[in-house]
């Protein structure tokens, strides 16, 4: 599988996404020995990770999120595991969360793709004689309206121990090291990952949420990127927005996305 990547139209617009994947290291051993009766020191149960079949049931289907189409990503919405490589190894796990790619070595994962289309771009790309009819800076903003697509890349990772905990620790330290950028390489093709914006976020037990710059062939986009931990299960989104990358405007964060998802995981 590859990225997606949005085609040139007539007007030569174009951009890139990517979707989510953590890297860290793996829940470390804990051991009994010296654990005293204590209520407030007393041992927790070991996490235990979900399974595939477990996750399949908690991850967004269709009808969870009102006016957005779910679904299983295509092999165009992800890239191949081992597909990505960086310049600076501390930005490995920032890069991983832009890939569409599994973080670390969890226990099961799952993903979808959501999409989410305005009344414009339900309509579809103007025809050539509606085009004809219009000055060149309306045409321009009509094709760029039926572009107003928001895709999000939905993943669910599960880990055993403390392994979905010491994940998310480690993408929020690689996010502070690597704010400034760094380059990756995505199924050969290089592009600049030019900053990594912390973000606010309120999801789940703990979470991490970022603006993510890159520029490709002088073409730059932001990718909105949140991870959340429910228990033993992380939860993954990398979300973009065609017409706006294209104005070089903002857009928000998939809240109702990830507001669905947080209801399925408790």
């Amino acid at each position: 599988m590859r990225a997606t990547t949005v085609r040139r139209t007539a007007l030569t617009v174009s951009a890139v996404s990517f979707a989510l994947l953590v890297t860290a290291c793996g829940g470390g051993d804990q051991s009994d020995e010296g654990s005293s009766g204590s209520a407030g020191a007393a041992d927790k149960p070991a996490a235990k990770a979900l399974t595939a079949a477990e996750l399949e049931k908690r991850v967004i289907a269709q009808g969870d999120v009102k006016d957005r189409q779910i679904k299983k990503p295509g092999k165009d919405d992800a890239f191949e595991p081992g597909s990505v490589s960086v310049d600076k190894a501390e930005c490995e796990p920032v890069a991983q969360v832009l890939s569409a790619l599994p973080a670390g070595k969890p226990a099961a994962s799952v993903q979808r793709l959501v999409v989410e289309e305005s009344a414009q771009a339900k309509k579809g790309m103007p025809s050539v004689e509606e085009l004809g009819k219009m000055t060149t800076k309306e045409a321009e903003e009509a094709t760029i309206d039926s572009l107003d697509i928001t895709k999000t890349l939905t993943s669910l990772w599960s880990y055993d121990a403390e392994g979905a905990e010491q994940t998310l620790t480690t993408l929020r330290e690689a996010g502070k090291k690597c704010a400034g950028g760094f380059t990756m390489t995505a199924d050969g093709e290089k592009q600049q990952v030019t900053k990594v914006s912390e973000e606010k976020v309120s999801a789940g037990q703990d979470a991490v949420a970022w603006t993510v710059g890159t520029k490709q062939d002088g073409t730059p986009a932001d990718t909105k990127v949140v991870v959340f931990r429910q228990g033993s299960t992380l939860a993954g989104f990398s979300s973009f927005n065609i017409a706006a990358v294209t104005r070089g405007e903002t857009f928000e964060q998939p809240t109702a996305v990830i507001d669905a998802q947080a209801a399925k995981l408790k």
